[in-house]
């Protein structure tokens, strides 16, 4: 039976994302795909133990439990009350991260390209798990799938403001939803769907900043 299209609730729109800005240093500590990984998944699909997310990710508890420590320790997560008091069970502190470009050079710039590369790791994974269940897709989230590019001349200027508003797009339909970790249990037939934003000048196109050598 096909789940009628749900209607936000009437205070829905103006649910507030909760977001986190990282410093420098703790983006230094998040710029690591199994950290995202676990961060994600604490959002995703709400309190988890070390066990649990180790058994997930196909690691040990001890390098679960050390990566886990460095998420708290900058506040990307914290504990979750439970029941149990056997095991310690973590939760996601904020729904999403923020990371604007770094303006700065040398260290800053290395974090932000840290983190980055963390992130596109993650990213290009997901992705091909995505397109290798693809086929066993329902059709109408076949239909709700893209995988475009497209490629327009602009102005830096301009660039900027075409990825604000696509952005600002996304958190509008991201504060109308329930937070991530409820739509399972709202019976609508919501599942998380993974909505990614790449957005960049053409390789090759541009000179070298001022002062590096051409190759």
């Amino acid at each position: 039976m096909k789940h009628p299209h749900p209607k936000p609730a009437a205070d829905a729109a103006c649910r507030t994302v909760s977001r986190v800005v990282p410093e420098p240093t703790a983006l230094k500590a998040l710029a690591h795909p199994v950290r995202l990984r676990m961060l994600g998944m604490l959002r995703i699909d709400g309190p988890a133990t070390a066990t649990q997310l180790a058994a997930r990710l196909g690691l040990n508890s001890g390098a679960t439990s050390y990566h886990l420590r460095q998420l708290a320790q900058y506040g990307f997560i914290e504990e979750a009350p439970h029941a149990s008091r056997r095991d310690r069970w973590w939760r996601a502190s904020h729904e999403l991260t923020s990371v604007p470009p770094s303006e700065a050079e040398g260290e800053g710039l290395d974090l932000d390209l840290a983190f980055n590369q963390a992130a596109l790791s993650l990213q290009v994974g997901q992705m091909q798990q995505a397109l290798e269940e693809y086929a066993e897709l329902p059709a109408e989230w076949r239909k709700a799938t893209a995988a475009d590019d497209i490629i327009i001349p602009m102005t830096a200027d301009q660039a900027e403001a075409l990825t604000r508003r696509l952005t600002d797009v996304i958190l509008e339909a991201m504060r109308a939803a329930p937070p991530l970790g409820e739509a399972a249990s709202l019976g609508l037939g919501m599942v998380p769907f993974y909505v990614m934003l790449h957005a960049f000048p053409y390789p090759g196109r541009l000179p070298h900043r001022e002062g590096e050598d051409e190759p």
